[in-house]
């Protein structure tokens, strides 16, 4: 895979899946980070062919301003795993039987719950106890963490305190929001149109410094490489313009995670898998219709209600609002058409096993559809090998 950055040189419109017109719906939404289909869209708009690509991403990275330290020109950035209190670890009630409520009642038919460890909740009282006592400022969390924390957090299975205190500008929330409003005067008046007249719209302006990373396959690289070292195309809607550039040490950060992971994945016993993009996990029932969850369905729960089920791996979840794809086709004289919604688990959704288990996605046995997803970058799981808090 070769790796670029997308550095948009205006707002970006990455509009929700809600259909829009200005006479029905006054708002129109943008939704952020952009998915794997408007990163394609935008490289067939690039490169004016209807070719499968296959991508990684898109994430964020930052460039650094000043360029004489030890640390890369740009770096990786992945959205924070969303397994922690602040900066607290929670953990299955079955992973560990000192918890208190390691007894307690709850639905087999659902991920078992989750909470904080013993030994964290004591530490987090102590160090409230030392707020207490001193004048500290209020620290602001990561949302998003540079590939050197996560490096850290995928050989270590654990993200230490100063690691979660935002370092740079951005690392809380490297975009900010910027609402438009759009007004069409009736000709000959001075006045606003009644249909179509005015509507308002959310745009998307990354913070200085902050671009997107993403990666191609090697026949799409050399298909851009026609374009020279700096290539500019259209990103989301509007047709405003970002610059691509090559960029060597995103590939080389994300390799090193690669590598953990993979011997993560291949260390048998307990594993958080961390999801790093939307993970689609679609599956059709029998009366043909598609359903998602936030969970691929090929991982069976490991807790059972009756004799007759087969125990998986899963043990529990934790994620966030679903996030809606709405997509479309285009047939043989270009005319395109909605696709049917998806929704995908967020990013940053983390998954426990007792043992680390393959997407059906990335197997052989994957239907073409399902494998797509994943060529687009969906899905993008890093594997952790637990480690118990100690006692």
């Amino acid at each position: 895979m070769f790796w670029y950055t997308l550095t948009p040189l205006d707002i970006l419109l990455f509009r929700d899946a809600k259909p829009f017109t200005p006479e029905e719906r006054a708002w129109a939404g943008s939704v952020f980070p952009p998915n794997g289909h408007a990163i394609a869209g935008a490289l067939r708009g690039l490169l004016q062919d209807k070719t499968h690509f296959q991508l990684k991403g898109p994430f964020l990275c930052h460039a650094k301003a000043v360029t004489d330290t030890d640390e890369p020109n740009v770096r990786l950035y992945l959205p924070r795993p969303l397994g922690f209190i602040g900066s607290r670890p929670l953990v299955p009630l079955a992973w560990d039987e000192r918890l208190p409520l390691h007894h307690a009642l709850w639905d087999r038919l659902q991920p078992c719950p989750l909470t904080t460890s013993l030994h964290n909740a004591t530490n987090a009282e102590d160090e409230d106890e030392d707020d207490d006592n001193s004048d500290s400022v209020e620290q602001k969390y990561r949302q998003y963490l540079p590939s050197n924390v996560v490096e850290e957090y995928l050989r270590y299975g654990q993200i230490s305190e100063p690691d979660w205190i935002v370092k740079h500008e951005g690392e809380d929330k490297p975009w900010i929001v910027e609402t438009r409003p759009h007004n069409a005067i009736q000709e000959g008046t001075r006045q606003v149109k009644d249909a179509d007249g005015y509507f308002i719209e959310n745009g998307i302006r990354l913070k200085p410094g902050w671009s997107f990373a993403i990666a191609v396959d090697e026949k799409t690289h050399q298909a851009i490489e026609k374009f020279g070292d700096t290539a500019t195309l259209r990103l989301g809607g509007e047709g405003h313009r970002a610059i691509l550039q090559p960029c060597d040490e995103l590939g080389q950060q994300w390799n090193r995670l690669q590598e953990l992971s993979r011997h993560n994945f291949q260390t048998s016993g307990k594993a958080i898998a961390y999801l790093v993009t939307s993970g689609v996990f679609e599956r059709l029932h029998n009366n043909k219709k598609a359903m998602c969850r936030a969970w691929p369905w090929e991982w069976k729960l490991a807790h059972t209600v009756n004799a007759n089920q087969t125990p998986g791996q899963l043990v529990s979840v934790v994620t966030d609002r679903a996030i809606p794809i709405s997509c479309r086709f285009r047939d043989e004289s270009n005319k395109s058409t909605p696709a049917p919604q998806v929704f995908a688990a967020p990013p940053g959704s983390v998954y426990y096993l007792n043992q680390p288990q393959q997407l059906f996605q990335e197997s052989e046995l994957g239907s073409s559809k399902s494998q797509r997803w994943r060529q687009l970058g969906y899905s993008e799981l890093l594997w952790i090998s637990y480690q118990a808090p100690p006692s």
